[in-house]
C-alpha cells in the first residue's frame, strides 16, 4: 500500500513525459506544474532528452523553472538500480553517443517482446506501441497500454505479472548498464548523480562503490517510500555528504494510480544545489 504524501510545493524533481512513458506532453506538464503553485520541475524521462526543449519554453511561459534530466536505467547483482542525472552538458558527444545506444536497445527489445508475445498467441503489433509512444524512448509500458487496448489485460500491473515484468514469459532482459557507469556517464557530461527511489530495494547498505564512483545525491522523497525509507536516505545523505532530493516519479494517472504531481518533492534550495554543482563540474572538465 502506497503511504500519504508528503508535499513540498515548491518543487517535484522526478517527472516524465511523452517523451519516454509519462501520458503528459512537456508542456502540459509545466503547465500542470504551474496550476499547483510549484517553483520548479525537473524533466527526467528515460534515456532521452528530447522534451527539454519543449519544457523549457513552457516554464518561461508559465513561469516554472526546468531541472534539465534523465533517468537511466542500471543494473546490480540483478536488482534494477535507477540513477537520475540532472543538468549533464547536451554538448557531449559521449552522453548523447549513449544515450542514442539505450534508446536503439529499447526499441529492440520491444521487437523481441512482441516475437514473445505471438508465441503466446497475443498478437499486437510494432505500429500499435509506435502509436501509443510518442516519444523517441520506447519502454515496456507502452507495451501494456497496448495489451489493455486490445482486452488482453486490464491494468499495466496485470500487463507487467502476466507477461513482460520480470519472470514472466515474454520478459526480455535490456541491455546491462552498471549504476558505477550510469553515474560516470552523467559526471563526465557535468551532471550531477542522484540515486533514485533506493527504498524501493532497500539499497542503503551496498551505496559505498557509487559514492566513490561520484555519486552525488539521493533521492529521499518519493510516490513509493515510507517514512522509514525517508528517514534512511537521509541517515545516508548525512553520513555522505549527499544532496537530499525528492520528486513524485509522475507518469501520468492510467500510467502510475494514486501518483499525483507536486504531492512528492523538496524545497527550492536543492534546485540551487543541484545548479551550483553541476556548474562547478563543468568548470572542472573545462580546466
Amino acid at each position: 500500500m502506497r503511504v500519504q504524501s508528503s508535499r513540498f510545493p515548491e518543487a517535484d524533481l522526478h517527472c516524465h513525459t511523452t517523451s519516454s512513458d509519462g501520458l503528459f506532453t512537456p508542456r502540459e506538464l509545466i503547465q500542470a506544474a504551474s496550476e499547483l503553485g510549484l517553483k520548479a520541475v525537473g524533466i527526467t524521462d528515460h534515456d532521452t532528452i528530447s522534451g527539454w526543449s519543449e519544457a523549457f519554453n513552457a516554464g518561461e511561459k508559465y513561469g516554472v523553472e526546468i531541472l534539465r534530466g534523465v533517468e537511466l536505467n542500471t543494473e546490480w547483482k540483478g536488482i534494477e538500480v535507477h540513477i537520475l542525472g540532472y543538468e549533464p552538458s547536451p554538448e557531449s558527444g559521449q552522453f548523447q553517443a549513449k544515450l542514442q545506444e539505450l534508446r536503439e536497445d529499447r526499441s529492440e527489445r520491444i521487437y523481441k517482446i512482441i516475437g514473445r508475445l505471438h508465441d503466446l498467441k497475443i498478437e499486437i503489433t510494432e505500429e500499435e506501441i509506435k502509436t501509443v509512444a510518442h516519444g523517441e524512448s520506447v519502454g515496456r509500458p507502452h507495451v501494456a497500454q497496448v495489451l489493455i487496448q486490445r482486452g488482453y489485460v486490464k491494468t499495466i500491473k496485470e500487463a507487467f505479472d502476466s507477461y513482460i515484468g520480470k519472470g514472466s514469459p515474454a520478459y526480455v532482459p535490456r541491455l546491462k548498464l552498471t549504476p558505477e557507469e550510469g553515474i560516470k556517464l552523467i559526471r563526465t557530461a557535468g551532471g550531477v548523480a542522484v540515486l533514485a527511489h533506493p527504498g524501493i530495494h532497500q539499497l542503503g547498505n551496498i551505496i559505498t562503490p557509487w559514492i566513490k564512483a561520484g555519486l552525488q545525491g539521493i533521492e529521499v522523497s518519493h510516490s513509493e517510500h515510507t517514512p522509514e525509507d525517508e528517514r534512511r536516505c537521509r541517515a545516508l545523505a548525512k553520513q555522505y555528504h549527499l544532496i537530499t532530493t525528492g520528486g513524485s516519479d509522475f507518469h501520468g494517472e492510467e500510467r502510475k494510480p494514486g501518483v499525483k504531481l507536486g504531492e512528492w518533492g523538496t524545497s527550492y534550495e536543492v534546485v540551487e544545489q543541484i545548479r551550483e554543482l553541476a556548474e562547478s563540474s563543468k568548470r572542472k572538465n573545462i580546466s
